[in-house]
């Protein structure tokens, strides 16, 4: 199978989708009226509430929705296969989450522009609002925490150790042993395990700090390569990528000076100018990485993430106009050009997928996703088919700018679709790499001798009879792109290489004849493709933190004015210390695979809360005929979400009792607090989904049939 009849075979179905089913929505159940006064025209006041051109917010709208999560999710979700992702991206965005963005915003615009939990305040009653705001405020702290792990794993340099009692298999005469215990081990060594049953062998280079440096050990190591207790292998940091996107910083700051103060309204040339420097960026990290200024930027994870946490609180706090406004603007250009030359890249390149449909090996789970298809599939994968996330962008900036109503149409519904088209383009850049590739990548180091052999059993594409093919040409990429590339969970990496991969293919079309040429463009394709991903992530960590922060000062406020939003100047920093501290605790909590689960679970429960909101808001207004068309998917997300959230519990109570059982000098504190947290996280995210469920039911369940109803915050029909 070829990406090309895929990729269009999708677009089709995407297009019909909006042709008709949206078209019904807006007449049936939305009922859109360009009589009625939008927030936009009747409110207007040339800040908070401005008409915009429908083209313009739509490009608004996208770039707020579109972070990280279309992208990583269909990566980390090829390993059940391609099919049942491709699946549930098409079916779910077309009828769940494209859905769910366009109603949120009609509600949200028929309501003077107000937020999620305001419409639930008003449409439903007090104790729903209070529990869609602490869901709301659960999932900006999930989410940051779960996207900022994305970049740690990728940018973070970290240390793996082997198995208890295994030999290292390599050339005796290559091996140097440094003072400190620091080997350089070549490439060509083989991993042996299990007594010499089991094995794995690395095509690339790496460096190894032995655990001991006895003459007794280091004779051992050199003449049977046994490895010495506490020996861990050491995985750089990347320095070309840090630096790139710490250049994106200043360079955000320039284009805020340049746009507000320099050549006020001057917008899109500074947005131009921002963008050539940031790539101008992305080629000077393949210089600086290599000079005596490149070890500054290769940081661990733990530097990685007290970078971002440090970024996060002055990006807060700074004003809007210096960093995050512009920031927005070259994330814009980038996200709107990437996924355009990707999808041009996809159809021209027409690469096979190496992938098996279906992977019947890890269907009960694997290496990148513990849990099995049903239902961790359905949370993996997440805001490419329905994010919750989105329901905050469509009832915060995004119904302040609406002009009419008939533009909600194009730019709810119609900006989730191409959402989910780059969240099928991202499982196609996956699928598209050779299986033994992906594992490899995609495989902790610690786990990898547990997962080998079945990873050797996945078949691939071609059937189960080329079981045991599964290599990997990690070697040819790591030279490709000057990076270590094994074992750097996450997903970014995976399809940062799978991206270069489709790029050099499409490519070539052109210049096959200049292989040399097309190889030396393969490090900057790839580095480009993790700028474009952390900068994504990064837009979200500096805009979701300062909705953090709105959102806990308006709870401060309650508790005292000072603490509000319209306080002392300390409010703003202490609610911007929590909303950090959380998401930077939080990411550092557990794995990269259980956070990842617990942001899934999260988003997917708000995304439960804002369809059952707005289904109490619809019957409201005399709609109930039509609400299957949000019941529907709400019941499956809810089914799904629930699920997994059940099952993640029963494992947390699991190691909870585990470590409680063990005796204080083997019982591990650390992990034993970070499963009590994330357990009463999991219950207390199940409770605000039911508890509005709920609540939302027995409103419609009390609303006569067929009448609207009055509620306050509405504007009138026909003022305009």
């Amino acid at each position: 199978m070829t990406a090309m009849p895929v990729l269009i075979a999708v677009l089709c179905l995407m297009a019909i989708a909006y042709r008709f089913y949206s078209t019904f929505i807006a007449a049936r159940l939305a009922t859109l009226d360009d009589l009625r006064a939008t927030p936009a025209v009747k409110l207007d006041d040339g800040h908070n509430y401005h008409p915009t051109n429908k083209w313009v917010l739509f490009g608004h709208h996208f770039a707020a929705i579109s972070g990280a999560g279309p992208l990583i999710g269909p990566v980390l979700a090829a390993q059940f296969g391609y099919l049942p992702g491709l699946l549930w991206i098409v079916i779910g965005v077309c009828v769940g989450g494209a859905v769910q963005d366009f109603l949120v915003l009609v509600a949200s615009t028929r309501n003077g522009g107000k937020s999620l939990a305001q419409i639930a305040l008003m449409h439903i009653g007090k104790v729903a609002g209070i529990t869609a705001t602490i869901a709301i405020l659960f999932i900006i702290v999930i989410a940051l925490a779960g996207l900022g792990k994305v970049v740690v794993k990728a940018l973070g340099g970290e240390t793996v150790a082997y198995p208890a009692a295994s030999k290292l298999i390599f050339d005796s005469q290559t091996i140097a042993v440094g003072a400190s215990g620091l080997v350089r081990v070549p490439g060509g060594s083989e991993l042996r395990w299990n007594d010499g049953k089991s094995g794995m062998k690395f095509d690339e280079p790496f460096d190894l700090q032995l655990g001991s440096t006895t003459a007794e050990s280091l004779a051992a190591f050199r003449s049977q390569g046994t490895l010495p207790a506490d020996t861990k292998r050491l995985v750089p940091g990347s320095s070309w990528g840090t630096f790139t996107i710490a250049c994106t910083i200043p360079i955000a700051l320039f284009v805020g000076w340049y746009m507000y103060r320099l050549r006020k309204g001057h917008v899109v040339e500074a947005s131009l100018i921002g963008a050539v420097l940031t790539l101008a960026a992305t080629v000077a990290g393949g210089y600086v990485a290599y000079t005596s200024l490149g070890q500054y930027f290769n940081l661990s994870g733990a530097q990685v993430t007290l970078a971002m946490a440090i970024y996060g609180f002055v990006a807060s706090v700074l004003p809007v106009w210096l960093l995050l406004c512009p920031r927005d603007y070259l994330s814009s250009f980038l996200k709107i050009g990437t996924i355009i030359l990707l999808v041009v890249g996809t159809l021209l390149a027409n690469p096979t997928l190496h992938a098996p449909a279906y992977n019947t090996v890890f269907a009960g789970g694997g290496p990148v996703v513990a849990g099995k298809i049903f239902p961790f599939m359905f949370i993996t994968i997440m805001c490419g088919a329905i994010s919750g996330f989105h329901a905050l962008v469509s009832s915060g900036t995004t119904p302040k700018m609406v002009m009419r109503e008939s533009h909600t149409r194009m730019i709810g519904y119609g900006a989730m679709l191409v959402e989910g088209l780059v969240a099928v383009v991202a499982m196609i850049a996956a699928a598209a790499l050779p299986v033994g590739d992906y594992y490899a990548m995609n495989t902790e180091l610690a786990k990898a001798p547990r997962w080998h052999d079945q990873i050797l059993q996945v078949g691939g594409a071609h059937g189960p009879e080329h079981a045991g093919g599964a290599t990997d040409n990690l070697a040819n990429y790591e030279a490709l792109t000057q990076e270590s590339l094994r074992g750097r969970v996450g997903g970014a990496v995976t399809l940062a290489v799978g991206m270069a991969h489709i790029f050099d293919q499409a490519t070539a079309r052109f210049m096959s004849s200049n292989r040399a040429a097309l190889d030396a463009m393969w490090r900057y394709w790839y580095h480009f493709a993790i700028m474009f991903e952390a900068l994504f992530i990064l837009t979200t960590i500096d805009t979701g933190t300062r909705i953090g922060r709105f959102l806990l000062q308006e709870v401060l406020g309650k508790v005292h004015p000072s603490l509000g939003l319209h306080g002392k100047w300390y409010s703003a920093v202490l609610s911007t210390v929590v909303i950090v501290v959380g998401w930077a605790w939080f990411m550092n909590s557990g794995s990269f695979s259980t956070i990842w689960a617990m942001f899934g679970i999260a988003n997917q429960m708000l995304a439960v809360i804002a369809l059952a909101i707005v289904s109490a808001y619809f019957a409201s207004e005399g709609k109930r005929r039509y609400l299957w068309i949000t019941i529907i998917p709400m019941c499956v997300v809810l089914l799904t979400t629930s699920t997994a959230a059940v099952q993640m519990f029963m494992g947390q109570i699991e190691t909870i009792r585990t470590q409680l059982n063990l005796l204080p000098p083997a019982r591990n504190a650390s992990l034993l607090i970070n499963s009590i947290i994330q357990a009463i996280l999991t219950v207390s995210m199940i409770a605000c989904a039911d508890i509005v469920v709920i609540a939302s039911a027995i409103k419609i369940y009390r609303l006569p049939a067929g009448k609207p109803q009055d509620s306050a915050g509405g504007l009138p029909v026909n003022q305009i």
